[in-house]
């Protein structure tokens, strides 16, 4: 079987799954956040220690759990996690004695927070409907419409890029990338966001809505670069072969996993 269609029947299957647990939340969204988040950590750690770079996996998953469970059971203060996971880290490390202390450390928090905090700010979008006056629904129509922008922005970037890109954006990162590429990414993102207000998510502004597509346009594309120098600072091509057809976790996911902080602070503090 050809890989295009490999990647076919994978988006078939997959596609409907995500917009599933996204729609009703609650422990399938949860669960489904904790498997990218896991997932994440773990192909993150394998792309590092190329490097020799060699990440404190028991504590990273239980931090990345930590991270994603708090967001949803609320059960500690933001900080007092912050200073749990360090300080686990830095004691863990004294007994490793493996490799060079500080890049463990740092490779260690780097994917914590890259993955894990990026993942837990997944579960706090579509959680913010908790107590909302709109439908607990409304959160599941926000990550669904997020998810559009990106698939119309990753497509629009690639085919309008491949037909006229001639400027390149970040050639030692990304070589195929152009800044017409990007722009149509931008575009499109936008444009894919204010539909989604007149489609599902009427309970925002257009303005909320085209902000939000304004957030996915830079920093959804800003992830796929991030993600695109770290492996090919690792000598890799994907960040793992988990997805048949479509190489690992970080790669389908990066630019949702990079927006979601900035969603989420932006509908906590200026949408509610």
């Amino acid at each position: 079987m050809s890989n295009a269609a490999v990647r076919i029947i994978v988006s078939v299957i997959a596609i409907p799954l995500i917009l599933f647990v996204a729609f009703y939340g609650s422990y399938f969204f949860l669960f489904f956040t904790l498997f990218i988040g896991l997932a994440g950590y773990y192909e993150f750690g394998a792309m590092v220690k190329k490097k020799e770079i060699l990440v404190n996996s028991a504590v990273g998953y239980l931090s990345v759990s930590a991270l994603i469970l708090n967001q949803y059971f609320k059960l500690l203060h933001f900080e007092l996690l912050l200073i749990a996971i360090v300080l686990l880290l830095l004691l863990n490390e004294l007994f490793r004695n493996n490799g060079s202390a500080s890049a463990n450390l740092g490779g260690s928090l780097l994917g914590i927070f890259y993955v894990g905090l990026f993942a837990s700010a997944v579960v706090g979008v579509r959680e913010l409907y908790v107590d909302s006056v709109f439908p607990y629904s409304s959160g599941g129509l926000l990550i669904i419409a997020v998810f559009a922008s990106i698939w119309l922005c990753d497509s629009a970037a690639f085919f309008i890029g491949t037909a006229i890109g001639k400027h390149k954006l970040f050639p030692r990162v990304s070589p195929n990338k152009s800044w017409e590429g990007a722009i149509a990414g931008f575009v499109f993102a936008v444009a894919a966001m204010i539909a989604a207000h007149f489609i599902a998510i009427d309970f925002l502004t257009v303005g909320q809505s085209a902000a939000l597509g304004i957030i996915v346009g830079i920093f959804g594309q800003t992830g796929d670069l991030v993600e695109s120098l770290i492996k090919r600072d690792a000598g890799v091509k994907d960040s793992s072969s988990l997805i048949p057809g479509h190489g690992g976790i970080l790669d389908r996911f990066d630019s949702f996993l990079f927006s979601a902080p900035f969603i989420f602070l932006f509908m906590k503090y200026f949408a509610f």
